[in-house]
């Protein structure tokens, strides 16, 4: 079964309050899994691999997804690059996650595939990453 994923980190400050948002569908659009998550500071960046981290761990986790492929959508065109091998990693932190993207898909059960797509494509995953971090903002007041 080909599973179509969207991801967003968001950060306010940047480095700043930072939360994650993930939306996984069917092909038909049937919504299948979504998470939010809260970070606490964390770079956009830092937060957008992130995102994909906790995406793909969910898609291995759930046998019932029955996976075959993934594609992600990602409003990070830096990310997308730098995956699809098109921009080198020069930051450390993320080589780090870089790293940990590429062993989480060694061995996976599908393939994978990463896109950019504008922003306004990806309001679901940020709305779920900016009530995360909405919450927790709430929260400590």
């Amino acid at each position: 079964m080909r599973l179509h994923a969207w991801t967003d980190g968001a950060s306010r400050g940047n480095p700043g309050e930072a939360a994650i948002g993930i939306i996984i569908k069917q092909e038909d659009g049937t919504v299948v899994a979504t998470k939010k998550r809260y970070l606490g500071t964390a770079t956009n960046n830092v937060a957008e691999y992130t995102a994909l981290l906790e995406c793909i761990a969910l898609v291995r986790e759930a046998e019932t997804f029955r996976c075959t492929e993934l594609v992600v959508q990602t409003d990070s065109e830096l990310m997308a690059r730098q995956l699809n091998g098109q921009y080198k990693v020069k930051d450390a932190g993320l080589k780090v996650l870089f790293d940990d993207v590429k062993r989480s898909l060694a061995g996976a059960p599908f393939t994978f595939t990463i896109r950019h797509i504008p922003r306004s494509l990806n309001k679901e995953a940020d709305a779920l990453a900016n009530e995360a971090i909405d919450t927790n903002v709430r929260k400590a007041q």
